[in-house]
């Protein structure tokens, strides 16, 4: 780039900046911050307080109103949709979407098919990659936690949590190159979107072996590497026993139980999509700023689906089984049980808290039928 051109680029920048000011944005430093041309103004809303060392780049980027970006250090933003009052502290954030109030601690690496719902945060240094934490769910610090779905907990002291040092280890070594069609389930969809159910609590400096299922209120103590799934409300502390054992060249595990662990998590995440589409996304105005990030968490399911069912494929093809169909006609699952207009400003959590225990039994009822519609589908 010559020199004019670099100046020209920062005459266009400093406008674009001077712009976000006036329309109610606070840039505490513009000379430390960079909006890439490709970002849309009005998808960065009045309220936001962006920090020195903030990068927002990507077509998709939003900011709603409160959000806050870079308080505790440089933060890159790329295709990043952060929900009303949300929060990145520091680190890297691409194709993630955080809905109201959710929180990103400092030196975050977030990778695409990241979604964290309303409340639910991280402390420093977590990694997370097609990672999706139900509302208040909170994870400590140095964390890694791609491919899973966590779920649990009623509220903002009452809720799952993930202890600091913990790993998900989410790749196996068996075949020609190993795969990822390894997710883990903690907590459940049907359920869990209600907030009702005990929180489960996985202590840290451990980890967990996917693909795993881990029931709601279910207790893993800290320093152990959980191999085996957890009932609801079970309690363990398992010992690692010592193993030796020659490596054949291109070994292969067998298709179950993984194919039908991942069938499982892939029929969850169409219960959740649905449940997007047929409760939250009716509650929401066009105008309402909270109605970007769910149709970005919509979206997102959609990609999250399409990432399973690829490494379940791999998976599959190379122990010569047949794949699932999950060849869903979204006009053919059951309907959303409860007639919904625009919230006037009601939180989503509130109006979950607020549901009667009728409706609560209707909408887990509704989303089971989808997570047994989709099953089918796999099946046929």
């Amino acid at each position: 780039m010559s020199a004019p051109q670099a100046a020209s680029s920062l005459d266009a920048l400093e406008g674009r900046l001077t712009k976000l000011r006036e329309g109610g944005v606070t840039v505490v430093d513009p000379r430390q911050t960079y909006l890439g041309p490709e970002v849309e103004l009005g998808r960065i809303h009045p309220g936001v307080v962006l920090h020195p060392g903030t990068r927002l780049t990507g077509a998709r980027t939003y900011l709603g109103p409160k959000a806050e970006i870079g308080r505790e250090g440089p933060a890159v933003l790329v295709d990043a949709v952060i929900g009303p009052g949300a929060k990145v502290a520091s680190g890297y954030v691409e194709g993630a979407v955080l809905l109201d109030g959710a929180k990103l601690g400092a030196n975050v690496h977030a990778r695409p098919g990241t979604l964290l719902e309303e409340e639910a945060s991280t402390a420093h240094a977590v990694g997370l990659k097609q990672t999706i934490l139900l509302s208040f769910v909170t994870l400590g610090s140095v964390i890694n936690f791609c491919d899973c779905l966590m779920a649990g907990g009623t509220s903002r002291k009452d809720h799952s949590e993930v202890g600091s040092g913990f790993i998900h280890f989410n790749f196996t070594p068996w075949g020609e190159r190993g795969d990822k069609a390894t997710p883990s389930l903690i907590g459940d969809v049907p359920r869990g979107v209600f907030l009702r159910e005990p929180r489960i609590f996985l202590g840290g400096l451990a980890g967990i072996v996917g693909p795993t299922k881990i029931g709601f209120g279910a207790i893993a103590a800290a320093g152990q590497i959980v191999r085996r799934s957890l009932d609801d409300r079970a309690f363990v502390l398992r010992a690692i026993k010592p193993f030796e054992r020659t490596v054949r060249p291109n070994f292969r595990d067998r298709l179950q139980p993984r194919l039908g662990m991942n069938v499982d998590y892939i029929t969850q995440l169409v219960a959740l999509r649905e449940w997007y589409r047929g409760a939250r996304l009716p509650r929401l105005s066009a105008e309402d700023p909270r109605r970007v990030p769910v149709e970005a968490g919509l979206e997102l399911l959609d990609g999250a689906i399409a990432e399973r069912q690829k490494q379940l494929g791999r998976f599959v093809d190379e122990r010569g089984g047949q794949r699932p169909g999950f060849e869903l006609d979204p006009a053919r699952l059951p309907p959303c049980p409860f007639s919904l207009g625009a919230d006037d400003g009601e939180g989503h959590v509130e109006w979950v808290q607020a549901l009667s225990e009728a409706e609560v039994e209707a909408g887990q009822a509704w989303l089971r039928a989808v997570v047994e519609a989709a099953a089918r589908a796999a099946a046929s």
